[in-house]
């Protein structure tokens, strides 16, 4: 665990198999109150690392409370337990329901049958292989709804809340204007591209994230404290770099539809993926999950914008190049 300003630590919580390896833990203390920003997968190895994290600083869970940035299991898996043992559970109100809804967006899998083209014999295994399936919060939790322009205080640290929707429909980040930080949960990672995923065919996720990178850019920050990996300070260099890769990706789906008409799965096959793989076979199912989801999600992106049009057969639409 890090001080890394007075009262606000980091802990590193470690997430098994997984390709992010760790979330960022924020934990804050002042005026005999503690604020937890996220939690981690509901896994054991989860649950010592916070857990050793809490006691070393002495955290009585009766006065704490604990935001969730977003519904991702990595972030609120183990929100139940801290809830159960007597914290104050504070969420955004679109992912407060999706995580109450236990298995059912998991469930729900409309948009990979209609439209995705995810083969029917490695759908089930896929969900059940879903790390936001496995690690889970499983118990309801009574959340206390937070909204945009809402505040969260704990100290010397006050918090204005920021919905940047995108990365999911509630996600929310953290302000504070006085000692310029930004709390960015999976908005704006430094190291990694935060993955914007096609959740529902009425909706356009990634218009809606380069609208929230924007929402966030005017904002006077010096520390950016990410979900993952390394915090940082150049908040616009960042996003310039996060738009521009948005760009390339757009790009790239085009170029392989311009061979021919392709479901979402076809082209996530034939997209540059930073994955230690030489094929896209040999991507775990939970791997695939994610890239033809981000693939539904810039091809959803595309056809809002004119550039590419969609055939159904047999109950999977095939995208093309307008």
């Amino acid at each position: 665990m890090e001080e890394i300003r007075p009262g606000l630590y980091k802990a590193d919580l470690p997430l098994p198999k997984n390709p992010l390896k760790s979330l960022n833990c924020y934990i804050i203390q002042g005026d005999g109150e503690t604020l937890v920003i996220d939690t981690g997968f509901n896994c054991l190895e989860c649950h010592q690392a916070l857990f050793k994290s809490l006691d070393d600083l002495a955290v009585r869970l009766d006065n704490t409370k604990v935001f969730v940035t977003h519904m991702h299991a990595d972030h609120s898996g183990q929100v139940a337990e801290l809830a159960r043992e007597g914290a104050e559970a504070y969420c955004s109100r679109e992912d407060a329901e999706t995580i109450n809804a236990g298995e059912a967006p998991f469930l729900m899998m409309d948009v990979f049958i209609r439209t995705g083209g995810f083969p029917a014999q490695e759908l089930q295994n896929a969900v059940k292989k879903h790390p936001g399936y496995k690690y889970r919060a499983l118990e309801q939790v009574d959340f206390k709804i937070l909204d945009d322009g809402d505040f969260l205080s704990v100290g010397e640290y006050t918090f204005a809340c920021i919905k940047t929707p995108g990365h999911t429909w509630g996600h929310t980040c953290l302000y504070e204007k006085d000692k310029k930080i930004l709390i960015a949960g999976d908005h704006i990672l430094k190291d990694i591209t935060p993955n914007i995923s096609l959740w529902s065919d009425s909706f356009d996720p990634l218009s809606s994230y380069l609208a929230s990178l924007d929402l966030v850019s005017h904002l006077e920050v010096d520390l950016v404290l990410p979900g993952h990996r390394t915090i940082f300070t150049d908040l616009a260099g960042r996003i310039k770099e996060l738009k521009e890769h948005h760009q390339v990706r757009a790009a790239e789906v085009l170029e392989v539809l311009k061979a021919q008409p392709q479901n979402a799965y076809e082209v996530a096959a034939k997209m540059t993926w930073d994955m230690p793989y030489d094929s896209f076979d040999q991507f775990p199912l939970a791997q695939k999950w994610f890239a033809a989801s981000e693939a539904l999600a810039h091809l959803k992106y595309l056809e809002v914008k004119g550039l590419v049009g969609r055939t159904a057969r047999d109950g999977v639409t095939s995208f093309f190049c307008r």
